[in-house]
This record gives structure tokens, sequence and C-alpha cells, in this order.
């Protein structure tokens, strides 16, 4: 059976000009050491999409799996409101997605992006793909130009 949440992310993909690199597996792949032992790769090559709440508005961080964010620091170089932790039930809402499967493209609306700029030393990444068992690969420049991310350090 077909979810169809992945089907719309793969949707994205395309619209966007890239190939469909979505893959399903049969493990879930909800956390970067578990997808980076799954696909064979760096826990670093991980992107993972992580939503947070600034100002009541969702912002999208794109962080390497082996980085844990420095929001205070993402905060203040950007000059934005207090980011905080999301609850799932926001993520959802905002995302259209679950915590663990946030794709980053396919979300209702553009969301506020970051990109964290240690992805630029993979020369291929793994993004979730809007479920806890599906990724998707593309390239940095890929990942910055469909997102309209603004590149930051986040740590």
């Amino acid at each position: 059976m077909r979810d169809a949440v992945v089907e719309h992310v793969r949707d994205a993909l395309l619209a966007a000009g890239l190939p469909d690199t979505v893959i399903v597996v049969d493990d879930s792949v909800a956390t970067a050491a578990t997808a980076a032992a799954v696909l064979g790769c760096e826990v670093g090559a991980i992107a993972n999409s992580l939503i947070f709440e600034c100002g009541g508005e969702p912002l999208l961080i794109l962080a390497s799996g082996a980085a844990k964010i420095d929001v205070k620091l993402v905060a203040r170089e950007l000059g934005l409101p207090k980011i905080k932790r999301a609850t799932p039930e926001f993520v959802l809402q905002h995302a259209g997605q679950p915590v663990g499967g946030v794709a980053p493209l396919g979300h209702p609306v553009p969301l506020r992006t970051i990109l964290d700029t240690e992805l630029a030393r993979y020369p291929v990444l793994w993004a979730g793909a809007g479920s806890h068992r599906a990724m998707l690969s593309l390239s940095y420049a890929e990942l910055a130009r469909v997102t309209g991310a603004e590149p930051a350090a986040v740590r």
C-alpha cells in the first residue's frame, strides 16, 4: 500500500525538477543514527528536517545528523526571536508530515528554512521523505535550491 504523504513528497521532488530518489525501507529510519545504519552512510550525511517554533511560526532547520543544533546561536546570528522545540501536533500541522519523517519539501505552504552549512561536506545527502520508513537523496546544492534555505552555522 502506498503512503499518500510519501507520494506527495515524490511529487514535490519531481515538481522541483529533481529525480524521484525516494526509497522506502522495512525498518524505521526516524533517527539519523538508524537512517545512517540502514543506508550505509555517515550520520553527518543525514539531513535532519527539524521544525521549531519561532515567534509562533514554524522554522525548519535542515541539520546534519551529526549536529546538535544550538538554537540560541541560530537565533542570535539570524536576528530571530526565541526558537523552541515544536510539539508533534505543531509539526504535523505545519509540515503535513510526522515527526521522525519530515521531508525538506512537500509541506502545505513553504516554510522559512535554515540549512546547516556543515552538510556541504557530503556529496550525497539523505533526508526524510514523509514517513518513518522513507528517505530521499539529493545534493547540498539541490537541497538549497528546492527549499530556498538560508545557509547558516547551526552549532
